[in-house]
């Protein structure tokens, strides 16, 4: 990895190259990047066949420009916070290669970097603002209580996605209903394409059913196994999602049921979480595995969890996690409202709506999966959830969206 030097500034000769800088505001190794930003930017550059330039936020002080992939990787020095002052210097380090390098369209991914993006745009008219992946972001930290209503954080966020949302030349949002939303919130009238997150099905494909040695080597044999894999907290449910793996173990019993926990939790965390709800420690098994890995242990699950928080704002995101289960063929338990996920769900069959928080409740979703994984053998249930997948989840629907994105731009 070079530290930047002057050629990169350089003005190209070519003003008929295309150019696309490809904006996120993630770590490059970030899963986000990996798995949620790299994918698409191949698609748009198999399209265009433009020269990109990707910006990633560094976790050193310092700018670092290099060759990644077929891609010109700019990873800005690490601003600790969305908005203090680094981002000034990061914004005009950003406008100056925007146009020593002739860029004419900022690609975006979430309203944070789309905030960035506006600001850009203020500055380079003629530049063209596609937002992808669009959500509340300032909303939903107030409703899951991460920021203040009346704080800094909030009022600017909320203030810059409105520009956003007027200066942006397409929208590519993550579910149905978020125009509707920008009209009541923002007071504009905006029209876009849905994206929700895709799946590289064929990766999934390849893991399907349950791996024997590993389910040894786990303790999992002949266990009925219940799966998550993410965090807890912000977004994420957290005493919700242990109550309800208690009464799975009440329902199930302690010598049958199992939770497999792909994260990165502490240990201290996780026991603490087991103890409080008085949950048996042999129920839960962790691990922190590389999403390629992610495949192979989703396959020893019966069904999957998805714990995000039932609040308003989540009806417009799109839970990464719940297109790489249905692609396993699993059932998931979810609340009502989250993305078009719920409604997905309970259109087929395809899992368990956690109608509330009660005891009552998670018996009334736990014997719903039983249902199924009960009355369906595995190869049943993969061939009725896998096409939910295919239909929902496929890169297909990407391309799609940026070929008439793209067409309307170049």
């Amino acid at each position: 990895m070079l530290i930047f030097t002057k050629e990169y500034f350089s003005k190209v000769k070519d003003k008929n190259d295309r150019r696309i800088l490809f904006l996120t505001q993630w770590s490059y190794n970030d899963a986000l990047v990996q798995t949620y930003t790299l994918p698409y930017i191949s698609i748009v550059k198999e399209i265009t066949k433009a020269y990109s330039y990707l910006i990633t936020t560094g976790k050193t002080s310092s700018l670092r420009i290099h060759k990644q992939q077929s891609n010109v990787l700019i990873e800005l020095p690490n601003p600790v916070a969305v908005f203090r002052t680094q981002w000034l210097w990061n914004i005009f380090i950003l406008n100056k290669i925007l146009r020593k390098k002739r860029i004419s369209i900022i690609h975006s991914w979430c309203t944070p970097a789309g905030s960035i993006a506006a600001i850009l745009k203020l500055c380079n008219k003629k530049i063209k603002l596609i937002l992808d992946s669009v959500e509340p972001h300032a909303e939903s930290m107030i409703e899951c209580k991460i920021w203040s209503k009346y704080g800094l954080k909030f009022k600017t966020l909320f203030f810059l996605e409105k520009l956003q949302f007027k200066k942006a030349d397409q929208f590519i949002f993550c579910a149905s209903g978020m125009d509707r939303y920008i009209k009541e919130k923002y007071e504009l009238t905006v029209q876009g394409y849905i994206k929700p997150a895709c799946v590289d099905l064929s990766m999934f494909t390849k893991s399907a059913g349950k791996n024997d040695a590993l389910l040894k080597e786990l303790g999992l044999d002949g266990k009925l196994v219940c799966i998550y894999a993410g965090k807890f907290g912000g977004f994420y449910m957290e005493d919700e999602t242990f109550e309800f793996i208690k009464q799975c173990e009440e329902y199930w019993g302690k010598d049958r049921f199992r939770f497999l926990l792909l994260s990165n939790v502490s240990d201290a965390y996780l026991e603490s979480k087991l103890h409080k709800n008085s949950i048996d420690k042999s129920i839960a098994v962790k691990r922190f595995v590389p999403h390629s890995e992610v495949p192979v242990y989703m396959g020893l699950a019966d069904f999957a969890i998805c714990p995000n928080k039932p609040v308003p704002s989540k009806r417009y995101g799109t839970p990464i996690k719940n297109g790489e289960y249905w692609a396993m063929g699993l059932p998931i338990v979810i609340a009502p409202n989250i993305s078009d996920d719920s409604d997905i769900i309970r259109k087929y069959g395809a899992g368990a709506i956690l109608e509330g928080f009660t005891q009552k409740d998670y018996c009334n979703a736990i014997k719903e999966i039983d249902s199924i994984i009960s009355q369906m053998s595995r190869g049943e249930t993969y061939s009725l959830i896998k096409p939910i997948a295919e239909k929902y989840r496929n890169f297909s629907i990407a391309e799609e969206v940026y070929l008439k994105i793209y067409g309307s731009c170049l």
